[in-house]
């Protein structure tokens, strides 16, 4: 069993599909990987793409249960569990730090995972014995708002938490199901957000907006603000650092550390 770090950096991964799970890619390997590689941590606060609410919500079930926010996959999906214990105290203590910046948070009983956050963990963490609580994402906020919200979480870091945003460095499902190739757009955005990132450059992420080809890759936002959400939680004066490069026609599968 890997130690304890004591300050992992924040993570943002490209969760795909559900089945992405179910067959190896490079992405699947990856996320093996990155658990398995990585020191352990305390516990984990994820944001996921899938859980959408006005205001930031903190989930503090002790046992969370599963969510099968999808259609027309393969069976086995349906049936797969991800048992991790809930981590009631964590999401309290988050939703405080958030109170603290004035943003106004909640806490919510009885959500369960959902694909956003179960999919990539079951692979990191298939032993699922690391108690995990999950946040919502806002899509009716800014980047800047879940920038700041990241930032005042950053000090669970300093206590062995991982922090993840999960969504999607590129989301346009239209163009995906249209069986395009990875077209010039989709290319060109997501090499501003890795330039852009890797030089440390958070105003540009927060006002991903501005980015070429912005509201084309993403349609809606609840699948890119997890990225200022992650970037913000990497503390002051962070960079990243792409960690993994994957593209599947329009959508791209990045990974990203800040620290």
């Amino acid at each position: 069993m890997n130690a304890i770090q004591s300050r992992p950096p924040s993570l943002f991964i490209s969760h795909g599909a559900p089945n992405l799970i179910l067959y190896e890619s490079d992405t699947r390997t990856f996320w093996r990987d990155l658990g398995a590689k990585s020191p352990r941590p305390s516990a984990i606060l994820i944001m996921s793409a899938h859980f959408e609410t006005a205001q930031p919500v903190f989930e503090r079930g002790a046992r969370p249960g599963m969510i099968y926010d999808f259609g027309g996959f393969e069976r086995e999906l349906y049936e797969m569990s991800f048992p991790a214990p809930g981590a009631p105290a964590l999401a309290v203590k988050a939703a405080g730090l958030a109170q603290a910046a004035g943003l106004g948070p909640a806490l919510s009983d009885g959500r369960g995972y959902d694909h956003g956050a179960w999919a990539p963990l079951k692979v990191m963490y298939p032993e699922a014995d690391i108690p995990v609580a999950t946040l919502s994402v806002q899509p009716r906020q800014s980047g800047a708002h879940h920038f700041a919200l990241g930032r005042a979480l950053a000090p669970l870091r300093d206590e062995g938490v991982l922090i993840i945003g999960s969504g999607s460095a590129t989301h346009n499902l239209r163009a995906f199901f249209g069986g395009e190739d990875t077209p010039p757009w989709a290319l060109t955005f997501n090499e501003w957000l890795a330039e852009r990132i890797e030089a440390g450059d958070a105003e540009a992420i927060a006002a991903w907006e501005q980015g070429p080809d912005a509201l084309r890759n993403h349609p809606t936002p609840e699948h890119i603000l997890p990225l200022p959400f992650a970037f913000g939680a990497g503390g002051p004066d962070a960079r990243g650092k792409r960690l993994h490069h994957a593209l599947v026609g329009p959508i791209s599968l990045d990974a990203y550390a800040f620290e």
